[in-house]
């Protein structure tokens, strides 16, 4: 679960910051604090590509949880973007 909620927040923030005035800075911001509280929590990833090199070393059991560090950060970018893309965030 906190992978999707971190992908999510991250991407809104990127798509945020891509904006005309916004500050650029605080995707950067953004993915430190997901990687801070992240790594502690459960070794956050946010990157599938981070994630299957690991899991191809350590196998086993790493193997088996790999579907869920490829598919929950899909979830979170399809949310955030739907989000993003209905209107709900825009400054009006």
């Amino acid at each position: 679960m906190f992978e999707v909620v971190a992908t999510f927040l991250f991407l809104v923030v990127i798509l945020g910051a891509t904006g005309a005035g916004a500050p650029s800075a605080m995707a950067g911001l953004t993915l430190v604090v997901i990687h801070l509280v992240g790594i502690n929590l459960m070794g956050v990833s946010l990157n599938p590509a981070r994630s299957i090199g690991p899991a191809l070393f350590a196998g086993g059991s790493a193997i088996a949880q790999l579907w869920l560090f490829i598919v929950a950060p899909i979830i979170g970018t399809v949310a955030a973007g739907l989000l993003f893309k209905s209107g709900l965030l825009d400054a009006e």
